[in-house]
C-alpha cells in the first residue's frame, strides 16, 4: 500500500486534538461551572430601610426539622431536631425580594444558583436560637416578612467493609466487619409570615 504523508499527517492532527489535556480539563470545568444569576429589577434601599423600620410588634418561634432517611425522606416518626445557636435571617418582602424570589422558584438548581445584590443581603436582621431552637424578633413594624435559616443534620446507615483475606486447603476467604457511616444533610428552612397590626406577637414555627 503506497504512504500517504498528507494523510498521516491529518491523523495525527486528530490524534493530538482528541488527545488534548487542555481541552478535555476545559470540559471538566464546564461541565462542573456554576452559574450565578441576579434579579433585574432595581433595589430601592429607602423602600427596603422603611419596610424594616421600628415598631411595637414581636415575631417569635422555635427553629426546627425532622431527620431525613437516606433515601432523603422525612419519615412521620423521625424524632424532631432543634436548631441549637443557629442563625434566623428576616429579610423585608419589597418587589426587588419578590423579584429574587420568583427567579429562584424558576431557575435555581445544582448549576445555577440565584443571589440578591450585596446591597439588598444587607437589608435583613439576624438573631441567634438558643438552645432549644427558640428565637425572637422584637420592635417589628406591620408588614411582610420572609425568614430564613439554614440546617445540618446527619444520618447514620450501616455497611459492610472488607478487612483481609484468609487462605484455607479450600481457597481464599474473605472477611468482612459491619461498619456505621455517617452523612451530613444540609436543609435551607424558609417561611413567609406576615404582621397585620402594631403590636401583636406573632408566633411560627420555622421547619
Amino acid at each position: 500500500m503506497k504512504y500517504s504523508p498528507f494523510l498521516f499527517l491529518i491523523g495525527l492532527v486528530i490524534l493530538i486534538v482528541s488527545c488534548n489535556p487542555v481541552k478535555e480539563a476545559d470540559r471538566k470545568a464546564n461541565k462542573n461551572k456554576i452559574t450565578e444569576i441576579y434579579p433585574e429589577s432595581p433595589f430601592d434601599s429607602l423602600q427596603a430601610k422603611k419596610a424594616i423600620g421600628y415598631g411595637k410588634a414581636t415575631i417569635k418561634g422555635v427553629l426546627s426539622t425532622k431527620q431525613k432517611s437516606s433515601l432523603g425522606i422525612k419519615p412521620l416518626m423521625a424524632e424532631r431536631v432543634y436548631g441549637t445557636n443557629r442563625t434566623v435571617s428576616l429579610f423585608p418582602v419589597t418587589p426587588y425580594f419578590e423579584a429574587w424570589y420568583d427567579l429562584r422558584k424558576s431557575k435555581e438548581n445544582k448549576k445555577t444558583h440565584v443571589f440578591m445584590s450585596q446591597t439588598a443581603y444587607r437589608y435583613r436582621i439576624d438573631v441567634k436560637t438558643d438552645e432549644y431552637g427558640r428565637f425572637k424578633f422584637e420592635k417589628m413594624k406591620p408588614g411582610k416578612y420572609f425568614l430564613q435559616a439554614m440546617m445540618s443534620t446527619s444520618y447514620g446507615h450501616s455497611g459492610q467493609v472488607h478487612t483481609g483475606t484468609g487462605y484455607t486447603q479450600y481457597g481464599n476467604i474473605n472477611y468482612y466487619q459491619d461498619k456505621t457511616y455517617y452523612s451530613d444533610q444540609h436543609e435551607r428552612i424558609e417561611k413567609f409570615i406576615e404582621i397585620d397590626k402594631d403590636g401583636i406577637v406573632v408566633e411560627v414555627n420555622l421547619r
